[in-house]
């Protein structure tokens, strides 16, 4: 949450006045987050000096492959990986497809079937439906009320057939962090491919892929102050896939496309503050959060959705009996407070959250409020 002031300063017969407007308040972090103003300093030179494509051969190709390759380590010391295990793509939303897809492609002799969350995220969701059409098998586990995979269901669930176990980290709705080092446990044990979707919790919540036992993992800038059009994907080291994008062999053969400096370098940056500042960051938040949930639960009516504690520092989502939730974010609105009733990418659709359908709310309830 960040508060801003808006303030006018006049000067009436001498006498400077100090107006005040109304106070902006911006709630809606999961949706994106503003780039801070460390990162846009360090990405600045490379919009229109360090300029150069990483594929040239020149000084200015080689200080932009430098600065990659710095900005690989950077980001790959915050998750505990080599650097090169890390490519860097345009967003989460192409690593996520990127691995459901070109992971499904790469082990199809293995086996068709792919496991994954009821909670995911759209573009983990809709690619592994997508796969249904091309002849894969999907299955999508339930979740309780507080929005945990039933780990014994997991283990359950996986066959001889199963490739791919694709659980995020930590929900971009309502919060609920999983159990990923014994979901990676699991996996491993099983033999099959772990992916966790980590953009809402990369430099918010520790991340050792090692220790999770995290084959594929995917993460976004503009999640933690960084810009927007830059993300990344881990891929752990003998781990078979497929890449969706083919041409001049960037990023490993894995991702061609001409890379996109300037946020890549913003991104690595954003990753150094969080390593420095993340305990720090997280400690003011859960007291911020944990006071506005104390706060708006004695309205009447209104219900905590998620874990009480086992959820993202920054995270509170709610529902509000007899009130449509885009009357509530109007309201909203028109007093300067910004907030949603859930994805960003879905939230400009009438239809109810398949997240907190998922966590047991009947139909007309995840249309009544939220954020």
């Amino acid at each position: 949450m960040v508060f801003a002031s808006k303030l006018g300063l006049n000067i009436y017969n001498g006498v400077m006045l100090l107006s005040v407007t109304k106070m902006e308040v911006y709630m809606d972090y999961a949706a994106t987050t503003p780039v801070d103003q460390r990162v846009l300093k360090v990405m600045i030179p490379f919009f229109n000096e360090e300029f150069g494509n990483t594929m040239s051969l020149h000084k200015l190709g080689r200080n932009a492959k430098e600065a990659l390759e710095e900005s690989r380590r950077a980001i790959t010391d915050l998750m505990n990986a080599e650097p090169k295990e890390l490519l860097f793509t345009g967003s989460a939303t192409e690593a996520n497809n990127m691995v459901i897809k070109g992971v499904a492609y790469a082990n199809k002799d293995k086996g068709k079937h792919i496991i994954v969350s009821a909670i995911e995220h759209h573009c983990v969701l809709e690619p592994a439906h997508w796969l249904e059409g091309q002849g894969f098998e999907i299955t999508c586990l339930p979740v309780d009320r507080h929005g945990f995979v039933d780990l014994t269901e997991l283990e359950n669930a996986i066959r001889k057939d199963t490739i791919l176990v694709s659980i995020m980290h930590a929900n971009n709705e309502i919060g609920t962090i999983q159990d990923i080092k014994q979901i990676g446990k699991i996996c491993q044990e099983k033999d099959v491919y772990f992916h966790s979707d980590a953009a809402q919790s990369f430099g918010k919540l520790p991340i050792d892929v090692k220790e999770m036992n995290i084959n594929l993992l995917s993460v976004s800038s503009h999640k933690m102050y960084g810009p927007k059009g830059v993300g990344g994907l881990y891929i752990k080291e003998g781990t078979k896939i497929e890449p969706l994008l083919h041409g001049g062999g960037h990023e490993f053969n894995k991702r061609s496309s001409t890379v996109n400096v300037s946020g890549v370098v913003g991104f690595a940056e954003a990753a150094r503050i969080q390593e420095k500042e993340m305990v720090s960051d997280a400690k003011k938040q859960i007291e911020l959060r944990d006071k506005m949930i104390k706060k708006i639960l004695t309205i009447p009516d209104s219900h905590l959705n998620g874990h009480p504690a086992k959820r993202l520092p920054n995270n509170a989502n709610f529902w509000f009996a007899y009130i449509e939730g885009e009357s509530l974010l109007v309201s909203l609105d028109m007093e300067d407070i910004s907030a949603s009733t859930g994805s960003a990418c879905s939230s400009n659709k009438l239809e109810a959250s398949h997240v907190l359908l998922a966590i047991g709310l009947k139909p007309h309830i995840p249309r009544s409020g939220g954020g």
